[in-house]
């Protein structure tokens, strides 16, 4: 066998190249480039592969070793997981860093090669700077961090085991059902170390998406469900748009007169206003979707892994005779709920169930308009929500309205955590799909500047907008100086409400006072953090790091502020002074969040009592 000598990390990448996968007859390559942050632990490996290259592999400079994860997972999540980017970093705390980007990512089924820098696998220079030693066993590093957020992890120990590794990475990374984090963990020493590669590793090879059809008997089981119910409510999740089954799932509904609520992952899979688009469902839903999802006697779940948003903690679904069909491609999402496990791709699956459904001559039972009515009452309240003006200031809402209506159709929003995320997905009105980028999976604070640098690395076409607070922001926003280095323009809209108004919410609705999640000065008289709030220009931070930035404190401003950023040719951030606690809430929604039995307080005892109520009154299973 033909064989080529190259260190183990000049191996790796040439393997990494020449990966492709195909999706429909369409053939893409697999591995658009590497971001990385350069330690001892991985400068003179992977490095100086990296440096002395002459594949097509492009490289991204990170500021951070978390951020740049961020938005390598945003890119791949925005390529519908058709393309990623590797990151490296070096050992221990470069390392460490990642270990938040690997859980976003497995949680949300999206691909993500790590390739963090490790220990000497010789031990010749024990104990090297930035290394965990642990006395009862000396095998543990800190890259064993990843294990349980990793889908697949290998340590490479001899310059040859990256054969086998390389390629189960790569089984990983291209299935659609067990895709999440891969992590390689490359020993500095290993990286250096030469072998005698066989030249056929290195040659094109291409990795077959092929979409798994539905069994038969799942499908007529399925079908024979269906065609006893007569008032079904379809939840699309994130599985619709991976699977490009955005037009199957339409087709679907409106043939058989079946309303669709959307997850986060799911929204934007049909546009807002398709007659039978309810909106989100769960514990941010609409009042139209989370009606019908207390109503239905039959729910199809199509690419959701059924999270305790979207099932509203087991609660959102009232009738004691529901049943459910699962569509997914992963058997572990499909057998959720004790429903009827049909696990395939969804644009097969969706088809073959419309074909079963058409034969039966199936209709839903809903009554003459109703569906109709239901959704002109939800547009109703959102355009009052939209329009609501305050005397003290901005409101969240109001601000969401005057951008939405700023924005194109095909403009992609990037969100993650705190109240936004609720208020986008009851009100954000999308038009078409991937437009709206939501990691809810996680709800990883720090997401958004940096998924938005990966989304608008996939989508140079398109403008990209962070949506972000100022508790997120301040979390993680390195990356908006590579997306500055990179020439890649994205524009974060920054909500400052003084803190993480989020959780204060969530505190005060549980019996709290509001106890350290606003931004304040300590008061010298109480001891604690209810002093004054903390005045922050975000809008002169951004221009110090090379940025353009604009503040905006009405309607007015605002709308001004975003057409002069789309006049702009580099990263834009508008700072938005919004009042605290102005986001929506409620809409026959209920979230388990467990409150104390014994407390001094008595607001406290009332909320551990109604939580306890809704408790028994939701699903066990």
């Amino acid at each position: 066998m033909k064989t080529i000598k190259l260190s183990m990390a000049q191996a790796l990448l040439r393997f990494l190249d020449n990966q492709y996968v195909s999706v429909d007859g369409e053939e893409i390559k697999f591995v658009k480039g590497v971001m990385g942050i350069f330690g001892h632990g991985n400068v003179t490996g992977i490095g100086e592969a990296l440096e002395r290259s002459s594949g097509s592999l492009t490289f991204i400079q990170g500021k951070n070793e978390q951020g740049m994860a961020h938005a390598a997972t945003a890119f791949a999540k925005q390529s519908g997981r058709k393309q990623i980017y590797a990151c490296t970093s070096s050992i221990g705390p470069g390392a460490l860093n990642m270990v938040t980007a690997a859980g976003t990512a497995t949680v949300n089924r999206i691909p993500l090669l790590l390739l963090p820098g490790d220990n000497f696998a010789c031990r010749q220079p024990d104990p090297v700077l930035q290394q965990l030693e642990v006395p009862s066993d000396y095998t543990v590093s800190a890259v064993d961090a990843f294990r349980p957020v990793s889908r697949y992890w290998d340590r490479i120990t001899r310059p040859e085991q990256l054969i086998t590794a390389a390629l189960q990475a790569m089984r990983v990374l291209t299935d659609p059902a067990e895709t999440g984090a891969v992590t390689l963990a490359l020993p500095q020493d290993v990286q250096a170390e030469t072998y005698d590669y066989p030249v056929v590793f290195f040659e094109k090879r291409v990795h077959l998406l092929d979409r798994r059809p539905p069994a038969r008997g799942a499908i007529r089981r399925a079908a024979e469900l269906l065609s006893g119910k007569r008032r079904p409510l379809l939840i699309a999740g994130g599985g619709v748009h991976y699977a490009d089954a955005t037009a199957e799932v339409a087709a679907f509904a409106s043939a058989f007169g079946i309303p669709v609520a959307e997850t986060q992952a799911g929204k934007s899979a049909l546009p807002w206003d398709h007659p039978l688009n309810m909106g989100g469902v769960g514990v941010t839903g609409t009042l139209a979707a989370n009606r019908l999802a207390k109503e239905a006697d039959v729910i199809i779940g199509v690419g959701t892994r059924y999270s305790d948003f979207t099932t509203a903690s087991k609660s959102a679904f009232g009738n004691p005779d529901a049943q459910f069909i699962n569509i997914n491609v992963s058997g572990f999402d499909s057998a959720k709920l004790s429903g009827i496990a049909v696990t395939a791709d969804a644009k097969e699956a969706i088809r073959a169930l419309h074909e079963a459904l058409a034969e039966a001559n199936y209709a839903s039972g809903y009554g003459a308009g109703e569906l109709a009515e239901r959704k002109a009452e939800w547009n109703r309240e959102v355009d009052r929500l939209y329009a609501s003006e305050h005397e003290a200031g901005l409101s969240q809402m109001r601000a969401l309205g005057v951008i939405n209506e700023a924005l194109q159709p095909s403009d992609v929003i990037v969100a993650a955590a705190g109240s936004l995320p609720g208020d986008l997905h009851r009100l954000w009105r999308p038009a078409q799909p991937k437009t709206y980028h939501m990691e809810y999976g996680f709800s990883c604070m720090g997401y958004e500047v940096s998924g938005a640098f990966g989304a608008a690395l996939a989508e140079r076409d398109r403008d990209v907008y962070a949506v972000v607070g100022d508790g997120s922001y301040l979390m993680l926003h390195s990356e908006l100086v590579t997306s500055l280095q990179e020439g890649v323009k994205i524009t974060v809209l920054l909500f400052d409400n003084s803190g993480f108004q989020c959780i204060h919410n969530l505190q005060r609705g549980h019996g709290s006072d509001g106890f350290g999640n606003e931004f304040r000065y300590r008061d010298p008289a109480s001891g604690r953090l209810s002093g004054s709030s903390m005045p922050m220009d975000f809008a002169a931070h951004a221009r110090s790091l090379g940025a353009s930035a604009y503040t905006a404190r009405t309607s007015e401003e605002l709308r001004e502020a975003i057409e002069q950023a789309r006049k702009e040719t580099v990263s834009t951030l508008i700072e938005i002074k919004v009042l605290p606690g102005t986001n929506t809430d409620g809409y026959e929604s209920w979230w388990r969040v467990d409150v104390p039995a014994v407390s001094e307080s008595p607001k406290v005892a009332a909320a551990h009592r109604a939580m306890a109520e809704r408790v028994g009154q939701a699903r066990e299973l």
